[in-house]
């Protein structure tokens, strides 16, 4: 399974997806976007919203919550306990 996580510098959100991933167990590729590449980022990923933004095997998951989603539905990571 290849993993692409594109996050930026001082996002809670994408710090909250490393650590789900690091928590996990689940080996990722992350890629920084830096100001000077949004455009670029926006051109590529035109429906993402924001960041960070996952792509898993060429899947576009979406962000922090749609990806925990996606691993709950694979049986990569346990729903949380109520």
């Amino acid at each position: 399974m290849k993993i692409v996580a594109y996050t930026t510098q001082g996002c809670f959100y994408c710090d909250q997806l490393k650590e789900l991933f690091r928590r996990a167990n689940i080996e990722y590729e992350s890629i920084m976007i830096s100001d000077g590449a949004r455009e670029s980022f926006n051109k590529q990923f035109p429906r993402a919203t924001g960041y960070p933004y996952v792509v898993i095997d060429n899947k576009h998951v979406g962000g922090l919550v749609e990806t925990a989603k996606f691993l709950i539905d694979n049986g990569l990571i346990s729903p949380p306990q109520k």
